[in-house]
């Protein structure tokens, strides 16, 4: 998982399909989930990108990307977000499997 900030944030997203975590140092369910991370990059890695940006050290993204709390996963594909699992649906691992599996499964443009 490709750690991001205010200057790599945009080019990340810019090109491809890329699934971002918005998490938080204190989260509680953000460190869960980082242990199950490894797995679900193998699992899910030939579908799309991973990245994690720190919402406290990236104030402005989060703020832009209206995210209200965390963990939140957001699907970006070419710069532009298609898909979302808000923080307290994304609390709970088979949700998320959920909506990698949902996601993975959407068609390409």
């Amino acid at each position: 998982m490709e750690r991001l900030d205010q200057s790599t944030f945009k080019p990340f997203i810019s090109e491809g399909v890329k699934l971002v975590e918005f998490s938080a140092s204190w989260c509680f369910d953000c460190k869960r989930i980082a242990f199950s991370m490894p797995e679900w990059e193998d699992r899910y890695g030939s579908h799309f990108h991973f990245g994690e940006l720190d919402v406290d050290e990236s104030r402005k993204i989060a703020e832009e990307f209206h995210v209200k709390g965390v963990p939140t996963f957001i699907l970006f594909r070419d710069g532009v977000e298609e898909f979302r699992l808000a923080s307290k649906e994304a609390k709970k691992d088979e949700n998320v499997i959920r909506f990698f599996d949902e996601v993975s499964a959407a068609p390409l443009p």
